[in-house]
């Protein structure tokens, strides 16, 4: 930067690339935990966000001045819907990729019309059984119906997830077992455990540079324009790198957020957590949720995977002591 008499920072940042719009409001997750662990278990599962309150907790981190004294967490409320299950869906390995070796579907499902000439399930898993041994991983098929969780929309979401842990025999004969059946979250996760989520962040339109990437306005008296990059690139090479701010989309990206920690736990019903009037832009909150720790990118109803974690150990943590959550009235935690 010779031309600077000071360096700075870039502009905008470079993890992110395209900034488009993502392809569909249901966040696609490439890459699941992998546990060794006996049994096979679910690696995500799929909720909705309802909205954010505050819970105070008792601080366990026992080498922080604030250990045992109360510590205020911003918590979103993630409403959860029970998966109903409809297929399975099995990869197989080679030439450095993953590819699909064979999918199963319950032929007596009402949500899925394309499997009404589908074979039972018992005869679909016989001819599976020929090509066993280069099944790699396997997948649950799903579907999770809004209303569920008291949204209005009667289309149900789709999406495959990963099922983990024990042996490839074990998975197929877990999904087998659970096919046209629909299952819910409760104790899947325990509290103090951390856990991935991922959704599509708000849709904010098209943006100038300034206020996308984070750029300085140039003085008053520039040429032309006050908002824009004052160069964009040299004559040679000739052409713009994509380093370069630029205006464009801004938000309606999908996201994945690490290790955010599980704080509560519930059902609507048996411990109800809905404010006074509803959640704003929700309304009331209907089933199973799910309360984790911080943020979750999206406005509310926007569809969120909660994934088991990658970065942390699977159902390891304190459970935390809940002193009050701001949903409820005083002494009703």
């Amino acid at each position: 930067m010779g031309h600077r008499k000071h360096s700075a920072p870039r502009r905008g940042s470079l993890a992110y690339f395209p900034r488009s719009r993502a392809e569909s409001h249901v966040p696609r997750m490439r890459t699941w935990a992998q546990l060794a662990l006996d049994k096979p278990v679910f690696a995500g599962y799929f909720a909705f966000k309802a909205g954010m309150v505050h819970v105070i907790t008792a601080d366990d981190r026992e080498k922080t001045v604030n250990f045992g004294k109360p510590l205020f967490n911003a918590a979103t409320v993630l409403a959860v819907a029970p998966m109903h299950i409809y297929g399975l869906r099995v990869y197989e390995y080679g030439d450095g990729a993953y590819n699909v070796l064979a999918d199963i579907y319950d032929p007596n499902d009402a949500l899925l019309a394309k499997a009404k000439d589908k074979p039972s399930v018992e005869d679909q898993f016989k001819a599976l059984s020929n090509v066993k041994d280069r099944i790699a991983e396997v997948f649950a098929l799903v579907a999770v119906k809004p209303e569920d969780v008291g949204l209005s929309q009667k289309k149900p979401l789709r999406m495959e997830v990963a099922i983990t842990g024990g042996k490839v025999e074990d998975q197929l004969n877990f999904v087998k077992g659970l096919i046209g059946k629909a299952i819910s979250f409760a104790g899947n996760v325990a509290l103090g455990s951390m856990v991935d989520v991922a959704a599509v962040s708000k849709g904010r339109g098209f943006e100038g540079p300034v206020t996308r990437m984070g750029v300085k306005r140039k003085q008053h008296k520039s040429r032309k324009s006050v908002r824009a990059v004052g160069v964009l690139s040299p004559w040679h090479p000739h052409g713009v790198m994509y380093t370069v701010a630029r205006a464009g989309q801004m938000g309606y990206h999908q996201r994945i957020e690490y290790n955010h920690k599980v704080l509560i736990s519930g059902s609507e019903e048996a411990n109800p957590i809905t404010p006074a009037g509803g959640f704003p832009h929700f309304g009331e909150l209907r089933g199973e949720y799910l309360v984790v720790k911080g943020s979750v990118p999206g406005p509310q109803r926007r569809p969120v995977v909660v994934r088991l974690p990658l970065r942390s150990e699977y159902n390891k943590g304190k459970v935390p002591q809940i002193l009050y959550i701001s949903s409820k009235p005083p002494g009703g935690a």
